[in-house]
Formats: C-alpha cells, sequence, structure tokens
C-alpha cells in the first residue's frame, strides 16, 4: 500500500541519518522519521519494516511518525485546545505538530484548555491535516450497515435531557437513553455499544450491553459500581480472595462476588487478571 498523507503505512527503513531515519516512500520518495517522532517502546532498524502515521510538520514537509494521533481523516476525535491565533485554534492531537481548526470550521470560537469534539479531514487545496468542530456536516452521511444487537463502536459527544448523545461509527447519530446508560459516560469517551433500534429517520437507538442479556445482579451492580469509583477502574479482588476482604469491601459473600464476577465478565465488561478485576473503557 503506498503511503498518503493521514493515513498508516509500514515502510521499509532505508539508512539511519543523525537525526532520524530515512523510509522508502514508493511514490513519494524518500520520507523522514525524524528521532523525535519515534515512541520508545517502537525499534526501528534498518533494512526492517515500520508502521508509521504520514503527515507535515511546521514547515509543511511530509514526514513520519511512530505516534498515534487521536483521530485520522474521515473520524472524529476530542482534542484539548492549546493555541489561538489570528488564523484560527491549534489543538493536541497525539503528535509533535499540533491540529489546526480555521475560524471558520469553529462553532464558537475556542478557548485554550477546553475540550472538544471534532472532525478530521484533509484539505483539498493545501493538502494539510485540519479539524472542524461543525461536526453536524459530516454525521449520517452515510447509512449504517449492522443490525440489532451487532456491536458498535461510539463517541461520546453531549449530555441531553434524554441521555447522552454519540456517533456511532463514525457516520451517524445515535442515543443513549439514561434509562440505559447503567455505567457513567465522559464527553468524548469512545467505547463500544450495541444497536438497540434504528429510527425510520437512520439514527440509532444505542445500548451498552446486547438486548435480551440477562440483567445484571444485584452484586454485579455493587461490584461494578465499586469499579467505577476505584483508582484505575481497578478492585484487588478475585476468586481466591479471603472471603472476610470481599464482605469488607463489598458486604456481600463470596458466593455472591462470585456470581457479580461471573456476570459482569459475561457481558464483557470486565478483565480478570490473577490479582485484580479491571473495568473496561
Amino acid at each position: 500500500m503506498f503511503p498518503k498523507i493521514g493515513g498508516y503505512c509500514t515502510l521499509d527503513v532505508v539508512k539511519e541519518v543523525p537525526f532520524g531515519f530515512y523510509l522508502d516512500g514508493g511514490p513519494m520518495g524518500e520520507i523522514l522519521l525524524p528521532t523525535n517522532e519515534v515512541v520508545e517502546e517502537v525499534e526501528v532498524i534498518v533494512e526492517k519494516e515500520v508502521e508509521v502515521f504520514i503527515y507535515n510538520d511546521n514547515e509543511n514537509r511530509v514526514i513520519a511518525t511512530t505516534r498515534k494521533p487521536l483521530a485520522i481523516p474521515g473520524t472524529f476525535g476530542y482534542m484539548q485546545c492549546k493555541d489561538v491565533n489570528e488564523f484560527g485554534a491549534f489543538l493536541d492531537w497525539g503528535l509533535m505538530k499540533q491540529l489546526f481548526v480555521p475560524f471558520i470550521e469553529q462553532q464558537k470560537r475556542m478557548e485554550v484548555g477546553l475540550h472538544y469534539v471534532v472532525y478530521v479531514y484533509l484539505d483539498d487545496e493545501t493538502e494539510r491535516l485540519a479539524a472542524s468542530a461543525r461536526i453536524n456536516r459530516f454525521v449520517g452521511k452515510t447509512e449504517i450497515k449492522t443490525k440489532k444487537n451487532e456491536p458498535i463502536d461510539i463517541l461520546v459527544t453531549k449530555k441531553t435531557d434524554l441521555g447522552y448523545k454519540v456517533i456511532v461509527n463514525n457516520s451517524i447519530w445515535g442515543l443513549i437513553f439514561r434509562s440505559d446508560a447503567y455505567r457513567p459516560l465522559r464527553i468524548g469517551q469512545k467505547t463500544t455499544g450495541f444497536v438497540k433500534t434504528i429510527r425510520e429517520d437512520g439514527k440509532v437507538d444505542v445500548i451498552l450491553r446486547k438486548a435480551g442479556l440477562e440483567g445484571l445482579n444485584d452484586a454485579a451492580e455493587i461490584i461494578l459500581e465499586k469499579l467505577e469509583k476505584a483508582e484505575n477502574k481497578t478492585l484487588f479482588l478475585t476468586d481466591g480472595s479471603d472471603p472476610e476482604a470481599i464482605r469488607l469491601t463489598l458486604n456481600m459473600s463470596k458466593k455472591m462476588f462470585k456470581k457479580g464476577v461471573g456476570m459482569l465478565y459475561k457481558n464483557n465488561l470486565i478483565e480478570l487478571e490473577i490479582d485484580r478485576i479491571i473495568l473496561k473503557e
């Protein structure tokens, strides 16, 4: 696959230079992977391949990075405004160079320190990556191809009187009713949901667990609530924990605890490790 601005690709490492590495970009020629664009956990070796994201640096040169942006062209992300000047705003999207939002693409003037849901796009005229906070222009452009009870990707954009307004599969609007939001959600959160109903207008009612599954029992609800409030969403309890430790933490018997954990695991809400339970995002 040929590299393109705003996309991921796997390229051959051609040579190493004092300031980074050159990659074989095919028709784009050699592409620089600067040293400061290589994250610690990635090892770059000449004559080996490396997965990179392609974008433009501050001087509009095409470069590569092993960093992962919060969103790529054609998708939505939740980003913090880091700077504003006479041309627009600049967002932190996980890369060295900040993402530009022209004033014309802002719902209202962005403020430094605040977070915004934006759509990332490649500007056809400048061939530079940019973002828009006028997300209504980019939602509802395609029909959802999933069916009832099938998993979907959701991005929480707003809390309303009815519940939470979400973007489904980077394409259409959805709603999680308050009665279906069994756990707290935050604006900008990306998670997995399930189709509850597809309305005639194409919008989707979303639930956070499959319809038809047995509802969570009392023990599962208590454990879930504790996990939500716990540091790092983690409880240091397992099937092998002392019954007294379980009682002191959750005010339930070990038998109830095991049933509750089993229910949460069945619904894919938790991860089980040797010494702990972790709430999934």
